[in-house]
């Protein structure tokens, strides 16, 4: 692991990478600094999927700074003797935002709906004034317009790039993207819905209890056959203990 902060101790769950660092937003900072490269933000369900999908698998291997997302990962670690708080990427994300607005950094969007974005961008320009875009793009393009959208992002330059194309294809789309250098690459899944006002997260007091995925799940019935994902991570967990 390069480019992440001193304190930051790489281990796994499963199998699968994951950082255990004291803050990850001073950890993004210090990846921006060294040079920049992508962050995951990991939780039962990506690791299940990890386990199964080897290019997802490798490109959460390959990503700089790997978060614990969801409060699976995060009793996962706590089994093995570390003590870490869990890392919603929604949060992180959003305090990227509010640095790059105040710190002038270039900032691209990519995925959501047509009408997601054009809301996001409308809302984040009313919320952080100081954003500076220099790319916004729905997830709905076209498939011959993907390499002319990826060229442009490329020479953009960016120093943050936040992708909401859902799990695995963030991921691995930011992976293997041709000509990525520099700059902080993220995938937020379905923050760019709540940021516009489209979708709600959970109550904090459900966050409090861990159980986020229930309301996830209420919110979207059709998540089940995923959510089955999360007995057996918890099983696996148990057998390898």
């Amino acid at each position: 692991m390069a480019a992440t902060a001193p304190e930051s101790v790489r281990t796994g769950v499963l199998g699968v990478p994951v950082d255990v660092s004291p803050d990850v937003f001073q950890a993004a900072l210090a990846l921006h600094a060294g040079g920049g490269g992508q962050i995951v933000t990991l939780n039962a369900e990506m690791t299940m999927a990890a386990r199964v999908d080897p290019e997802l698998g490798s490109a959460i291997a390959a990503a700089d700074l790997v978060i614990p997302d969801g409060a699976g990962v995060v009793w996962a670690l706590g089994l093995q003797g570390y003590r870490v708080r869990r890392s919603p990427g929604i949060e992180l994300a959003r305090e990227l935002l509010v640095h790059a607005a105040s710190k002038g950094w270039r900032v691209a969007l990519v995925g959501a709906s047509p009408a997601v974005m054009e809301q996001l961008t409308t809302r984040l320009g009313q919320e952080l004034p100081g954003l500076k875009f220099v790319l916004t793009a729905h997830g709905y393009q076209r498939e011959e317009a993907w390499p002319g959208l990826e060229q442009q992002l490329v020479g953009a330059r960016p120093d943050l790039v936040l992708v909401a194309l859902g799990i695995p294809r963030q991921e691995t789309w930011i992976q293997r993207l041709p000509g990525r250098r520099g700059g902080i690459w993220m995938g937020v899944g379905g923050s760019f819905d709540v940021w516009a006002g489209v979708k709600k997260r959970a109550p904090s007091w459900m966050g409090a209890l861990q159980i986020e995925w229930l309301y996830r799940l209420i919110q979207e019935p059709s998540r089940w056959r995923r959510m089955l994902a999360l007995p057996e991570f918890a099983w696996a967990v148990l057998r390898q203990g």
